[in-house]
């Protein structure tokens, strides 16, 4: 009986990036690389030919042909992309998101997605009329030793958690906030809470789930912004943990942080802009005698750093199943919904819960509901 041919393989996904800065070329350039079997860079698009010029010359060594464009409308409407990548200031996102989405594609973008809860309903509702996602870039969630961690956390190996801190301690200069987009909240949507510790207070939620109340403070102590230079806040979840959460760019001692102690055990991670199974600790409770238990713990069965490369393999999951993406949608959503309720908090000096800021509230349509300034005693 002959052999049935070989199956075909499957048609590349088509993908596009807009915005050619160091994001994309140092980040999203090599997660493309690393999963060119499955998605081919066919176009980038940036207002600069001279810097369109040099990613093409970096995608070219990394294997892929781009055809460069200056305009994403008319990128979209000529390349007809099935993802498109956006790395550009934070100002664009909302516009070039729905843009992509009502072209048909689906989406990969940095944070921050919006500058505010409204412009997240604004893409929301641009999904629901298309059939299309949009993701952001939270690329902590997706290393093997996160998925390890919420694993155990979800399914109760740990016990029940019960304290959290999670610490996002940078060190931004002056030289920093020269770049005219940033500090301000009509193009950055916020300081350090926004732009830095945004990734880790994501990964918090991703691993405690739902929160309810937020009390916070926030400050610009150094820089001569418009946002907040740091920010700390106190947090309830729904199981009845509590958190504290700090987002600074003024600390010389760079790091980031998240420590939960359970019942059983503390899970501790500690990297700086990405984390490997070797930057998870796990301390079981005094008197706690499981060695096979502990050993569980403490090994995943592969080690997948956490990254760009990570999070688009999972997104490509998803296309392929025709399902919504992680990072996406209300998962997403409550990552904002946490930033606008810090900075309520901070601003109005009062606890916020989830759920609170409606359409009618100032701090949905802007971060910093229309506040003339930071108050000196906040």
């Amino acid at each position: 009986m002959p052999s049935s041919p070989p199956a075909s393989p499957k048609p590349r996904l088509r993908a596009a990036v807009v915005g050619t800065g160091g994001i994309v070329t140092g980040s999203h350039l090599s997660a493309l690389t690393a999963h060119a079997d499955r998605v081919e860079l066919v176009a980038a698009v940036d207002i600069d030919p001279a810097r369109l010029d040099v990613f093409a010359a970096a995608a070219a060594e990394a294997g892929a042909t781009v055809t460069g464009y200056q305009d994403l409308g008319a990128m979209l409407a000529a390349e007809r992309p099935d993802l498109v990548l956006i790395g550009t200031p934070p100002a664009l996102h909302r516009e070039q998101t729905v843009a992509a989405l009502n072209a048909g594609a689906w989406v990969l973008c940095e944070k921050p997605l919006t500058l505010s809860l409204a412009e997240y309903d604004e893409i929301a509702a641009a999904e629901e009329a298309n059939g299309t996602f949009a993701s952001v870039v939270f690329q902590h969630r997706y290393g093997s030793g996160a998925v390890h961690a919420r694993e155990l956390i979800s399914g109760g190996e740990l016990g029940r958690p019960l304290v959290a801190h999670c610490q996002t301690t940078w060190h931004r200069d002056t030289a920093y906030y020269a770049v005219p987009w940033r500090g301000r909240w009509a193009t950055e949507g916020g300081g350090p809470t926004m732009g830095h510790g945004i990734h880790q207070y994501d990964l918090l939620l991703h691993l405690l789930g739902e929160w309810t109340e937020i009390r916070a403070m926030a400050g610009r102590l150094v820089h001569d912004v418009e946002s907040e230079d740091v920010s700390t806040a106190l947090v309830r979840f729904a199981d009845g943990a509590l958190a504290t959460v700090v987002n600074s760019v003024l600390s010389p001692d760079e790091v980031s942080r998240i420590r939960i102690d359970c019942a059983d055990a503390t899970v501790e991670v500690t990297h700086l802009y990405g984390h490997r199974n070797t930057d998870w600790v796990y301390t079981p409770r005094p008197g706690l005698d499981d060695e096979a238990r502990v050993k569980h713990w403490r090994t995943p069965a592969t080690d997948v750093p956490s990254g760009h490369g990570a999070q688009l393999g999972v997104l490509l999951d998803a296309y392929e199943r025709g399902e919504r993406p992680p990072g996406s949608g209300p998962s997403a959503r409550a990552t904002v919904e946490f930033a606008a309720a810090l900075y309520k908090s901070a601003f109005t000096g009062e606890p916020v819960h989830a759920g609170e800021i409606t359409p009618d509230d100032p701090y949905y349509s802007a971060m910093h509901g229309d506040h003339p300034d930071w108050s000196p005693t906040r």
